[in-house]
């Protein structure tokens, strides 16, 4: 464990150090401030006021800003530090692969995980101070949620960063995949099974199967238990998971995409030519 723990520290210091984390921390701990500043938590929605109207939003926020910034700043990982020549330095050490790869992307979850969390940690820290009311069971789901889709986007761009030769490879790949997910799968691809008269189940079970959709169809179903919003597609997901069951595998299902992303990341690692 020391070499990954070594490894892991090693890489939250790096993050630490660069200009995109502290850039990072400011835009989630501004969306914060600013929700606090335009009276937010003074509004009504669905019967949502105070702190549960803030986290409604800033949950919402998080679908549109956290992916592609987790996806940008893991893909330089393993690219950039083999464009860099690190990895003969690296071998050079007695470090095992396995902790370099594994310790990386665990400092790497750490240093895009907190500030999200952090954020939404102070503003619920604020509410209770000003008794706004903290609906903490709410906030604990959201927590969890938000880990998942961090931990299911953290391991898609450590596949993306091994797989790539350069780091511009990779981040364009990983912006590419961001628009896929983001419009293709949303809009044209399930347009398009919808016109082909494909069954309802089908097309829910594609659409869900995006971590994007399943992680904003869970954060629906918190302020919206019916699913009104989605229309006949709510049919499916509460008649065969209920609710209880879709909120567990909203938080399982990214997790084993992240955590197969990254195995398969792993493998391909060890086989390829590191230098």
């Amino acid at each position: 464990m020391t070499p990954l723990l070594h490894a892991a520290r090693l890489d939250i210091a790096a993050s630490l150090r660069a200009r995109w984390f502290l850039f990072y921390a400011l835009v989630f701990g501004g969306v914060v401030t600013l929700l606090f500043v335009f009276g937010v938590t003074e509004s009504r929605v669905l019967g949502f006021v105070g702190l549960s109207r803030l986290l409604v939003t800033y949950i919402q926020l998080c679908v549109a800003i956290l992916p592609v910034f987790i996806l940008i700043t893991t893909v330089r990982s393993v690219a950039g530090d083999r464009a860099a020549g690190v990895f003969e330095y690296m071998l050079a050490l007695p470090v095992p692969l396995s902790a370099w790869y594994w310790g990386k992307m665990l400092g790497r979850f750490a240093v895009v995980f907190l500030p999200v969390f952090a954020a939404m940690a102070g503003a619920a820290a604020w509410g209770h101070y000003r008794h706004l009311g903290v609906p903490w069971d709410l906030f604990a789901v959201y927590t969890l949620l938000l880990m998942s889709l961090s931990w299911s986007f953290l391991g898609l761009g450590m596949l993306i960063s091994t797989v790539a030769r350069s780091p511009d490879v990779a981040q364009t790949g990983a912006f590419l995949i961001w628009l896929v997910m983001l419009l293709f799968l949303d809009l044209i691809l399930l347009g398009l099974l919808i016109r082909e008269q494909l069954p309802l189940e089908a097309v829910v079970g594609i659409a869900l199967a995006n971590p994007l959709q399943s992680f904003r169809t869970a954060a629906i179903l918190l302020f919206d238990p019916q699913l009104v919003i989605l229309g006949p597609a709510s049919w499916v997901i509460l008649d065969e998971l209920g609710r209880t069951g879709y909120l567990v595998f909203a938080l399982t299902w990214p997790l084993l995409l992240g955590t197969g992303c990254a195995w398969l990341g792993y493998r391909l690692f060890r086989r390829g030519d590191v230098l």
